[in-house]
Parts: C-alpha cells; sequence; structure tokens
C-alpha cells in the first residue's frame, strides 16, 4: 500500500471569537440558543473562555451553561468539520447580536 504525502487531511478547521455584550452573559437562555444552533451543523464545535481552554462541546446545553460566562468575556470558538466556517460564523453571529435578546430579558 502506498502513501500520497500531498493527500490533504479529510477535516477542515475555523476557530473565532465574539465578546459577550448582553447584559447577562451566558445565562440559560442563551446557552440553549447556542447550542441549539450548533446541533445545526455537522462539525464538531467547541467553546472556550480561554484559548488555553477548558474546551467543552457547544451542542451540551449543560456543559454550556455551567461556563457561567459574564458580560465582557470573549467566547472561542473551534470548530471541525465540512460546515466548520459556517458554523464558526453563525455562532460568532448569535453571540454578536446578543442572541436576540433585549437588554431587559433574563432579568426576574
Amino acid at each position: 500500500m502506498t502513501v500520497n504525502p500531498s493527500a490533504k487531511p479529510e477535516f477542515k478547521s475555523a476557530s473565532g471569537t465574539a465578546l459577550l455584550v448582553n447584559a447577562v452573559g451566558l445565562h440559560a437562555r442563551p446557552s440553549v440558543k447556542l447550542t441549539q444552533l450548533a446541533k445545526s451543523f455537522s462539525a464538531n464545535i467547541s467553546l472556550a473562555t480561554s484559548v488555553e481552554g477548558p474546551w467543552v462541546d457547544a451542542k451540551s446545553p449543560v456543559k454550556i451553561m455551567r461556563i457561567k460566562a459574564p458580560k465582557g468575556t470573549t467566547l472561542y470558538f473551534q470548530a471541525l468539520g465540512d460546515d466548520c466556517d459556517a458554523a464558526v460564523a453563525a455562532l460568532t453571529d448569535l453571540v454578536n447580536r446578543r442572541f436576540d435578546e433585549t437588554e431587559d430579558e433574563g432579568h426576574g
């Protein structure tokens, strides 16, 4: 069997960052929105609050809610798979849009 040294890896990867600007940070409702969006992609997607990690599965609501990132936290995304570019773009856009919430949502 011969191996083609110029063969490219099967998986593409992408990464991106987004700043949490919504008043209450990554609480329950944004966590669910984020994981639902992540699940719409086939790529493996991870999220962290630091480049060094720890990295968690962005498709797991429980793991995302445990982050409890406050406003002003930078979220780091990594994705691996065919639709990784679209996944990172969509997730960073969701964060940049403040999860489509108004500033008074999440209180009470």
